[in-house]
């Protein structure tokens, strides 16, 4: 169901010209006050509600639990079912339709009216339903209900016009196919077994449909599973729950002819071993072989673990084919879709728990087809994603051609047999099917680790390669990679193969010192060693901590993995190049990375946590700047802060906990928490708010902002942070240990619930928690994480005259840091010279964690970040092409002319969207997105020639705000 609805409000506007744009306090979500537009920005609407539509283009991903399988033999087109009511057909690569029941109830059967186009699925909640599959989208033109008997299976022969129902009481009842409605006609149970014979562990019964009467009974000391008949209806073979097969004939129905145990051993004692029961089991014949008989089950019980099986019988030779995941359904593909003809098996296709395989029966390894479908997605956890619209043109196929030739061997050689349905898409549209092109494991690139070895173990639950996060530059197709094990990989593509030593790169983003350091006494001890003794050589290992005389110090200043020291073979493709980590610090873990951003045409990378943040020149493989959050400030701090020790509060680094479960532990000191926050009710942007946050008493302890009542958390006394000049002194300031990394949890597992009376309300909806997997809302009174980060042209200050490469970096307290950088031009120059970077001091604020950044020239359009012109480097040298960097930069000074200096600058939080004038930081339009909820996503994306913010919130909405620029403001929100 979904609803849509529009807002169509004023934008608010602060006064030009101040340093700090200022949002307004007391405005509701969606509902900002206008002000006058700047004469200069001369924006035209162009964006209406019109041109958002929500429409379904493609799903990805195997059908989640599923249930039934079913295959038309003449249309050659697939079903799949699924405990949630969903429907999946599946033809030829490119034709793939979902459909779903209404009702939502489990899948129990489907059956193909074959070559007829349509479909008849059985349903959990004893409902039939007959799909018309020749239209467009699939339909159902009808259902039947069953009020009294639950459904159980159902049987539809070929050119029948007759749907055969059983029933869990032991009836069946037939349905009209074209009509859908019962037919009089009902076979009871108590008609169809004799009532005085007490041998009710397997019967059969053939039923004479016009004399109404049983033909014969077949009785058998064990449970039946299944029977399956030879085209000829002589004989039948049935699977047991001992793991036996029978072999029945018509003319001798008293026992059977043949019985075997296809696993079953010979004991000592003469007897067979026990076996697992045969669920299902299929006999086909061949005109110019032995008969196929396939079935699953039947292993024995002697080793337990043991993988779910398919095994193949054909003549003498017993082939088992091991499975990933426990097998839901299998089913024989033929050449004829008539019974009573020689069958001639072509395939098995095996629906599994987490796969669809199809075996290939023409050959005598029996090898499996390569699947074409989008359906691998289960082949790990997924853990991050990342969506790249506007590529170039030529990244598509040569990816495509390079994960080619990383495909598996073995697969069998003949066309996929599923190759029903037309699809008549064209050619330039091929890159709009979700399709796999190529995959890349990040564990190549590190040492196995030993037991006993590495930290890793420690840190992670499951896979110390989770990855968290992504970074990519489709023009220069550099790849980076974020870890759980806090290391970021660096990746280059390259269409040859290559001999490469991965270079390795330490940073110790963590403060060490234990206690609280006064102002005087820190002047030689900083939080942070300098750029020039903090930057680690190439495959340089710390040393342990010389401080640290415990069993655990020796393991401190090492990363959390191993990389290959050594010269390793790569494949074409994406090829390691340069691995960061994170080290171990007195004892405590790394934190996690929460943020990420490189760029090609400058060459260098940076990153942050809740520690501080680095930058990283990748050309030279150099640490350019690794400061804490609170250096970055320096006298541009708007909040009064005291260090404390972290060893107070710190949380034991073996301690296992969730987020969840301290929803108790907060309600139940829910005054205590209001107290400490009720000084930063909202992140004002006003210099009086500014300084009234400085004339707070001196006996609270200011923690980033926060103000703890001393009373409530005892903390060591301490003086108010001095601001940093020159040649000002610097704070030692630490955060807590944190627990083991787990893998990212989902917003709401991480979301606090603090219960509030409606006099608190205002104040609680004003302080603004990070949401961020990352960043935990606990340590948000020691701990200021970075949020996101932008390289792009810029003004880094006021004064500026020129854009110059920056970085832009938003906090989880809602600030914008500005970082100016120098970078030399020449090529040469670049790689021998040394980039420059020093915090300007400019500040902007927002309410609630920093989201996203984003650059518009004056008259709207939207600057893209200059980048590198994809080069080989392990082409063979060409003489006529010189192997120089070709760098591409979009100047924001293009539509100066026009409109004058500078650009505009979008920031979104989870709040909040502001639109500041670049280079005098003026906030010239604010919108408060939401207070009820938060953003999640948000990005500055073009639509119809025109520029919007995209945002998706906790509460399921999708919000695109558009005419960021004007005095009207749309807000299409829709959601399902």
């Amino acid at each position: 169901m979904k609803k849509f609805r529009k807002v169509l409000d004023g934008l608010t506007t602060s006064s030009p010209g101040g340093t700090i744009g200022s949002p307004s306090c007391g405005s509701a979500a969606g509902t900002p006050t206008a002000a006058p537009t700047p004469k200069e920005i001369d924006v035209q609407e162009t964006l209406v509600s019109e041109n958002f539509q929500l429409c379904k283009t493609v799903r990805h991903g195997f059908p989640y639990q599923p249930t039934a399988l079913a295959f038309d033999p003449v249309q050659k087109i697939l079903a799949v079912g699924s405990r949630s009511g969903g429907v999946r057909i599946l033809g030829r690569p490119g034709v793939d339709c979902y459909c779903q029941h209404e009702s939502g109830a489990a899948v129990l059967q489907l059956q193909f009216l074959i070559n007829e186009g349509a479909l008849v699925t059985a349903c959990a909640d004893d409902t039939l339903h007959l799909w018309n599959l020749r239209q467009r989208r699939p339909a159902v033109l009808h259902s039947l209900k069953f009020n009294r008997e639950r459904i159980t299976f159902c049987h539809l022969p070929f050119q029948s016009k007759w749907l055969y129902v059983g029933t869990e009481r032991g009836n069946t009842h037939i349905v009209n196919i074209e009509s859908f409605i019962l037919s009089g006609y009902v076979i009871m149970w108590n008609k169809a077994i004799e009532l005085n014979n007490d041998k009710l562990f397997g019967t059969i019964v053939q039923w004479d449909l016009r004399a109404k009467r049983a033909d014969f009974r077949i009785y058998y000391d064990e449970a039946i599973h299944s029977v399956s008949w030879h085209h000829e209806g002589k004989q039948f073979m049935c699977s047991h729950s001992d793991g036996s097969l029978t072999l029945w004939n018509l003319r001798n129905t008293t026992k059977p002819f043949q019985v075997t145990f296809p696993h079953g051993k010979i004991q000592k004692d003469g007897r067979k071993e026990s076996c697992k029961p045969i669920l299902k089991v299929e006999y086909k014949t061949s005109r110019n072989s032995e008969p196929f008989v396939v079935f699953s089950g039947g292993l024995s019980y002697d080793k337990a673990g043991r993988r779910p099986t398919l095994t193949i019988m054909h003549g003498k030779a017993i082939t088992v084919l091991e499975m990933d995941y426990p097998i839901v359904e299998f089913m024989v593909l033929c050449d004829t879709p008539y019974n009573n003809e020689v069958q001639e098996p072509y395939a098995v296709v095996v629906l599994l728990e987490k796969d669809l395989i199809v075996v290939d029966l023409t050959q005598s390894n029996f090898p499996v087809f390569e699947n074409p479908y989008p359906m691998d997605v289960h082949e790990s956890p997924v853990t991050c994603t990342a969506y790249f619209a506007e590529c170039p043109p030529d990244i598509i196929p040569i990816l495509y051609s390079i994960g080619a030739k990383h495909k598996k061997t073995g697969y069998s050689q003949k066309e996929w047999p599923v190759s029903g349905g037309t699809w008549t898409l064209a050619r330039n549209t091929d890159r709009n099917i979700l399709k796999m092109l190529y995959k890349l494991k990040t564990s190549k690139v590190f040492e196995k680790p030993k037991p006993g070895e590495g930290r890793a173990a420690e840190l992670v639950e499951e896979d110390p390669f989770a990855i968290q996060m992504v970074s990519w530059c489709p023009q220069s197709r550099i790849f980076c990679v974020v870890g759980i094990s806090a290391h970021i990989i660096l990746y280059r593509f390259s269409k040859y193969d290559a001999n490469t030593q991965i270079v390795s790169l330490e940073v110790r983003l963590q403060c060490e010192q234990e206690d609280v350091i006064s102002p005087s006494e820190n002047e030689n001890n900083p939080c942070f060693s300098e750029p020039s003794s903090h930057s680690p050589q190439p495959h340089h290992q710390h040393p342990a901590s010389p401080s640290s005389g415990t069993p655990e110090g020796l393991k401190d200043s090492i990363p959390c993995l191993k990389v290959k020291d050594r010269v390793v073979r790569v494949p074409p493709g994406y090829q390691a190049e340069l691995v960061i980590q994170l080290l171990w610090v007195d004892g405590e873990p790394p934190q996690q990375i929460t943020s990420l951003d490189i760029n090609s045409a400058y060459g260098l990378l940076a990153f942050g946590n809740c520690n501080g943040l680095a930058i990283v020149d990748y050309l030279q493989k150099t640490i350019l700047l690794c400061m804490s959050t609170l250096d970055l400030y320096g006298a541009a701090d708007p909040y009064q802060r005291l260090t404390r020790s972290p060893r107070r509060n710190r949380q034991s680094t073996s301690g296992k906990f969730c987020m969840r479960g301290l929803s108790n532990f907060y309600s139940d000191s829910k005054k205590r928490i209001r107290t400490s926050y009720q000084s930063l009710t909202e992140l004002s942007d006003n210099q009086q708010s500014i300084d009234m946050e400085r004339s707070k008493s001196p006996t609270s302890d200011h923690v980033n902002g926060h103000c703890t009542s001393p009373t409530s958390q005892p903390c060591s006394a301490g003086k108010p942070r001095v601001p940093m000049g020159p040649e000002g002194p610097r704070l030692t300031r630490r955060g807590p240990g944190r627990p083991p990394f787990r893998k990212a949890q989902s917003a709401a597992c991480m979301e606090i619930s603090l219960p509030v009376s409606h006099t608190e309300e205002s104040r609680e909806n004003s302080f603004s928690r990070s949401r961020s997997s990352s960043v935990s809302s606990i340590d948000r009174d020691t701990k200021e994480a970075i949020t996101t980060l932008q390289f792009g042209e810029s003004y880094g200050r006021k004064s500026d005259a020129l854009p110059t490469p920056c970085l832009w970096v938003g906090t989880s307290l809602g600030m914008v840091l500005l970082i100016p950088m120098s970078i030399p031009t020449d090529q040469e120059e670049r790689m021998e010279e040394p980039v420059t970077i020093g915090p300007s001091g400019a500040v902007l604020m927002l309410k609630g964690s920093v989201l996203r950044f984003g650059f518009l020239d004056c008259m709207g359009a939207l600057i893209q970040s200059p980048y590198e012109v994809w080069r080989d480097l392990n082409a063979p040298e060409d003489p006529d092409r010189p192997r120089r960097r070709k760098l591409v930069h979009f100047s924001p000074s293009s539509s100066q002319d026009a409109c004058g200096d500078g650009h505009l600058a979008v920031v979104c939080s989870e709040r909040q969207a502001k639109v500041f004038l670049m280079p005098s930081q003026s906030c010239l339009f604010v919108h408060n997105i939401t207070e009820s909820s938060f953003v999640l996503r948000a990005d500055v994306v073009s639509v119809c020639n025109s520029v919007c913010l995209a945002c998706f919130c906790a509460n399921g909405h999708v919000m695109t705000l558009r005419d960021l620029l004007t005095d009207n403001l749309c807000c299409l929100i829709f959601w399902f």
